[in-house]
């Protein structure tokens, strides 16, 4: 079994993720390949220390970047820090000719994203993706496949979404991803956009215009000193674009939405897919159903709900009867990257990382939103 030996820059929340989803590896069943963590880095020393306690293999720990980047013993990188450091740690990583999964949105803005793609371009043995988990839960595996097959016919209308209530307490304490100097302008989309753009740009519907409406609903929140401070950014957007079906030819609306605001809602992705054979629709609501309507031309139209076990892109030892949850979601993305990092093509079309070229096209899309909310028009993505 081949092992890649990762550093982790940034030791947060999915910095943990990815170190759990590493420590259980033996959950996945056939692969070929292993990650292991080496190297972990963190401006703040209190970070590492979850990892230097439950990681044998950890052999550096540091609080500059450039000092894990110049370790010969890392192959690879994860990446998670705050969008404004995007563009010079990405860039430092690839030019180190380190294998790279960074997080969304790569890079602060599209001048940002702009200058990682050169880097990449110019460094083509480098393999860099862009991390998402939205589409390894079962069901979306299999409307996947659905797509794949061209089993909805022409489309008629698709709709995807992330929306979470974290913000809804106007008391919360502000942080980074609230600060435009960190976050950046695009708010809410920078943060949640590229998980709702994944599975649709896979899919080939590549949003031609769109229409946003932006809100800033709270406007100040304290800081860490109880003093109320401006809240800048975008809480919540709602976007209808005009796309294209690949096969037909036909333009057809494509809505995306991203809350951080949104009542009654923890943590839901959801996909909608209509089409003249065949519609389906899932929601992380209910985690494990695919609600599926099949029909002919002139016949009955009744939706059919299929609840799902662990079915999975890379198969492992859960039996098929059990759960699927998020951290299967994480391990599965993780092992969508070696595999393509291993075997120099994904597992399949909707069992991958989001590409750069993929990243790219979302900074077109949201700087044409950003134009849009501003002059309140229908702005060309370009």
């Amino acid at each position: 079994m081949k092992t890649y030996r990762f550093g982790i820059i940034g030791c947060g929340l999915m910095g943990r993720e990815f170190g759990s989803a590493s420590a259980r590896w033996c959950h996945l069943t056939g692969v070929e390949f292993r990650p292991e963590i080496v190297a972990v880095c963190d401006t703040n020393p209190a970070m590492t220390s979850w990892f230097a306690e439950n990681f044998p293999t950890l052999g550096q720990v540091s609080t500059d970047y450039r000092e894990l980047l110049g370790n010969p013993d890392v192959d690879c990188v994860y990446c998670a820090v705050p969008h404004n450091l995007h563009e010079p740690i990405y860039c430092d990583t690839i030019r180190a000719g380190k294998h790279l999964l960074g997080e969304k949105p790569f890079g602060i803005d599209r001048q940002a994203n702009d200058a990682i793609m050169d880097c990449i371009a110019g460094h083509p043995h480098v393999f860099v993706r862009c991390s998402s988990e939205f589409p390894f839960f079962p069901p979306m595996q299999r409307l996947g496949r659905m797509i794949e097959e061209r089993a909805f016919g022409q489309v008629i209308e698709v709709n995807a979404g992330f929306l979470h209530g974290s913000d809804l307490n106007p008391d919360k304490a502000i942080n980074w991803k609230r600060m435009v100097e960190y976050n950046g302008a695009y708010g809410c989309l920078g943060d949640l956009g590229m998980h709702t753009c994944h599975v649709p740009f896979r899919a080939g519907w590549w949003p031609k215009n769109v229409r946003a409406i932006l809100s800033n609903i709270v406007r100040e929140r304290p800081d860490r000193n109880g003093r109320r401070v401006p809240c800048a950014t975008w809480d919540n957007a709602a976007l209808l674009c005009e796309a294209v079906d690949p096969d037909s030819g036909a333009p057809f609306p494509l809505t995306i939405r991203t809350q951080r605001i949104a009542p009654g809602e923890t943590n839901t992705w959801y996909l909608e897919v209509k089409g003249m054979r065949a519609c389906a629709r899932w929601s992380s609501t209910n985690p494990r159903r695919l609600e599926r309507l099949l029909y002919e031309p002139g016949g009955e139209q009744l939706w059919e709900r299929l609840d799902m076990g662990w079915e999975t892109a890379f198969p492992g030892i859960t039996g098929a009867i059990f759960e699927f949850g998020f951290t299967d979601c994480i391990q599965q993305m993780w092992a969508a990257f070696l595999h393509e990092l291993h075997h120099g093509r994904p597992a399949s079309r909707f069992a991958a990382c989001v590409t750069p070229a993929e990243a790219a096209y979302s900074h077109r899309l949201f700087t044409a939103a950003l134009r849009s909310q501003e002059h309140g028009s229908t702005e060309t993505v370009s």
